[in-house]
Formats: structure tokens, C-alpha cells, sequence
């Protein structure tokens, strides 16, 4: 019988059908930053951006080798997974039905389509990608087709598996420590599953979201959960609950092993690693390098490997991630202001307004009194300190104001 190991190597090996190992590259920039030698495993450069052709294709392939008559392959996915299981359909010749949530961005869609052409069929459905998830599964079973997990599928684990294969072969030994992202968990059991045996010394981090951290429920609870709220922006590991099989491999994870990365946060690495490298990373391909800030301390001086997950990002939501990169950083901030209605007013306002303060957004909400108005303000400036200087301005003008940057119950009303 063969091991994990063996079928991830057999794995690895098929994969040369369709694009060569992506590369492991030292990065400069973050080695200095962090004082370490940092590498970056870039799956952001495969055929398809991100590293999910591989278990795509592992699956495919070893339920066409058992079963040559599987015509028909249905799928759940936010973008990545979708994109690995077309380009797949379209390299064994077979048909495939692709559920993704509205709220994937398009270029993800768009992709899917190139990546598919006549052999894919795209079917948006749900919110969130669990409810896309439930359709595919209803559908997969009243037609009879195979279903393709993204995570949860023990074919998959074994093609995420040759990420690891690939890595060590390239850095000729074993790094220090491994940091890499947690959707679903098909990345991190895959790899961590054949460096249990290839590399047993090598310190594992896994990094995921906060508003989607169902790895770190799952090892509080003991089993996989369903979160009760999820944030989406990391959509390509945002995922409500942890895959059964993959916890199965990451049950004995202990807690200090997992961090979480803040959204905003994430923001100001892509745009970090775009302004920086020109490295165009999407929200979950960021995850692993954004974490390095976390243990900084413990990585000095050592060798860490990071994967660099997927770059597909939709520059259409680059102004998002500019807005949250400024918030996180404390130069943008969103001030509901209380304007005294009377000539020279704003003028006077204006008038306090520091060097480097910009006016982003101005909106009137509405009259509180006759004489009273109240203005939604959105100013960002060069450096946060500069809005202790403005505020305390503000103050002395007898400038009443509220600071909802961080009020999420009010910004999401208003801003």
C-alpha cells in the first residue's frame, strides 16, 4: 500500500503534463524587513494564479483513471478552486458545472469561463461560498455527476500536497518554519500531511482571517463548525467551516500555531507587495506575509518559507483595499460633524485644516436643529499623529464631532 508521501511525489510528477514547479524565490525586501531569509513560494504563477489546479487535477485524474466513463464534474468555489477545475476539464476533455456566490468578483469569473470554454457551465447561486456549496451538492447528486470538494476530498489534500513536494526539491533542504493560509484547510493538510514524513523538524504557521477563522473554532470546539458570521473579503479563504478530512490531518494542531490576520491589515500588504515588489497578491494570497509581522521576534535569523496562495486579484477593487489599508493605517478617518448653520461656517472649518489634511468625502446627512447641521467628513492624511493635531483644532473652534472610523454598526449606515 502506498504512503501519503509516495501518491503526493506520483502527484507531483502527473502535474509536469501541465505547467512546470512554481518558482521559490528570496525576497529581498521582506528578508531585510524581517532581519530572516524569506522565500516566496509563488503559486500566484500557475497556469491559473493560485495553487488549487493541483488538487483539482489530482482528483480529476484518479476518478478518471477508476472510472474512464466520468463524462460530467460539478464544483463549489469563490474563484480559485473553480478556475483549477476548468482548467482541468478542458485538459482531460470532459464537462463541468461550476457554482460560485454572486459575490465573486468578476475577474474570477471571467477567468473560469477562459480557463473552461465550451466545457464548463458557471451557475451563481448564494452569498457566501457554503451556499454555493449546498446547490452544487443538490445538483451534483440529482444528475449523478462526481463532485469536485475544494477542500474536503482526500484526492485534493494529496494534489495541495505537492506544493510541499515542490519547495523542498527547489531549497535543496528543509526551511526553519513553513507559513502558509487556511481556507478549507486543503492547502494546509496536504502539506503539512507529506512534510510530517519528509521534514517532521519544520515549524508550521497557519494564517486565516479574522472574520473567517474556522480553523481556530475547529480546534476550540474539537471538530469542524460553522461559523455563526462571516467577512468575505478574504474570499479565497473565507470559509464558514473547516472541511472534515482536513481537520482529520489538523487535529493535533495546537492553538499558538494558528494566527489571524485582520482584514485591513491584509490591505496593507497587497498594496505593500504591489508598490514594493510589484507582486499583485489577492487578500488570501497576502495572508502568509502579512503574518510575518506576528513573529517577527521568532523568525529572526532563520530561513521561513512563505506561500504566496494566489494573485487573482480584480483591480476594480483596488479603491477597497486603499480605503482599508488608510483605516488600518490611521490616515483616513470618517468624522460625523456638527456644523453651526451660518455664513462663514465651513469657511471657518476649513480654516483648521493642517498641511497634509485632505477632504475626501463631505456630505450633509441632515439639519439636528434649526441651527445645526450634521456632516458626514471622510479626510485622510499623510500621517495618523496629524489627527491628534486636528482634533484638538477642532476642539478649540468649539467644533463638535463624532469619530465613526471604527464604529461598524453607524459606518455601515453612513459611510
Amino acid at each position: 500500500m502506498t504512503t501519503f508521501r509516495q501518491n503526493a511525489t506520483t502527484a507531483t510528477q502527473a502535474l509536469r503534463e501541465l505547467f512546470p514547479p512554481t518558482p521559490l524565490v528570496r525576497n529581498d525586501y521582506l528578508s531585510q524587513r524581517y532581519d530572516a531569509d524569506i522565500w516566496l513560494k509563488r503559486e500566484d504563477l500557475s497556469p491559473v494564479r493560485s495553487y488549487k489546479l493541483r488538487g483539482a487535477f489530482n482528483a480529476m485524474r484518479k476518478r478518471l483513471a477508476a472510472f474512464p466513463d466520468q463524462r460530467h464534474f460539478v464544483c463549489a468555489s469563490a474563484g480559485n478552486h473553480a478556475q483549477g477545475v476548468a482548467f482541468a476539464c478542458r485538459h482531460f476533455g470532459v464537462q463541468g458545472t461550476i457554482f460560485m456566490p454572486v459575490t465573486t468578483p468578476q475577474q474570477k469569473i471571467m477567468k473560469t469561463r477562459t480557463f473552461g470554454g465550451d466545457h464548463i457551465d458557471i451557475k451563481l447561486t448564494g452569498d457566501i461560498f457554503d451556499q454555493a456549496l449546498d446547490a452544487a451538492q443538490r445538483f451534483c447528486s440529482d444528475l449523478g455527476a462526481h463532485f469536485l470538494s475544494p477542500f474536503d476530498d482526500d484526492d485534493v489534500i494529496e494534489g495541495q500536497a505537492s506544493v510541499a513536494v515542490e519547495m523542498l526539491e527547489q531549497l535543496g533542504r528543509a526551511p526553519d518554519m513553513l507559513v502558509l493560509p487556511v481556507g478549507g484547510g486543503g492547502l494546509g493538510a496536504g502539506m503539512s500531511a507529506y512534510l510530517k514524513s519528509a521534514a517532521p523538524d519544520i515549524a508550521l504557521r497557519y494564517v486565516e482571517p479574522t472574520g473567517g477563522a474556522s480553523f481556530t473554532a475547529a480546534l476550540d470546539a474539537g471538530k469542524p463548525v460553522t461559523l455563526p458570521r462571516l467577512d468575505t473579503f478574504v474570499d479565497g479563504a473565507s470559509v464558514a467551516r473547516l472541511g472534515l478530512r482536513t481537520f482529520d490531518r489538523l487535529r493535533d494542531t495546537h492553538p499558538d500555531q494558528v494566527l489571524l490576520a485582520a482584514e485591513n491589515r491584509v490591505c496593507v500588504t497587497i498594496l505593500d507587495m504591489l508598490n514594493q515588489e510589484g507582486i499583485v497578491l489577492e487578500p488570501a494570497g497576502a495572508l502568509s506575509i502579512d503574518a510575518l509581522q506576528d513573529i517577527s521576534a521568532e523568525i529572526r535569523g532563520k530561513t521561513v518559507i512563505c506561500v504566496a496562495s494566489g494573485g487573482n486579484f480584480d483591480f476594480e477593487r483596488l479603491p477597497e483595499v486603499k480605503e482599508r489599508a488608510m483605516r488600518f493605517a490611521g490616515t483616513k478617518k470618517y468624522l460625523l460633524l456638527r456644523l453651526p448653520q451660518r455664513p462663514g461656517a465651513l469657511r471657518d472649518f476649513l480654516g483648521i485644516l493642517g498641511p497634509e489634511d485632505d477632504i475626501a468625502r463631505f456630505e450633509y446627512l441632515k439639519k439636528t436643529a434649526r441651527n445645526f447641521g450634521t456632516v458626514l467628513l471622510g479626510i485622510e492624511t499623510t500621517q495618523p499623529q496629524n489627527f491628534a493635531s486636528l482634533f484638538a483644532r477642532m476642539e478649540q473652534h468649539g467644533f463638535t464631532f463624532t469619530d465613526i472610523t471604527n464604529d461598524e454598526v453607524i459606518a455601515n449606515f453612513v459611510i
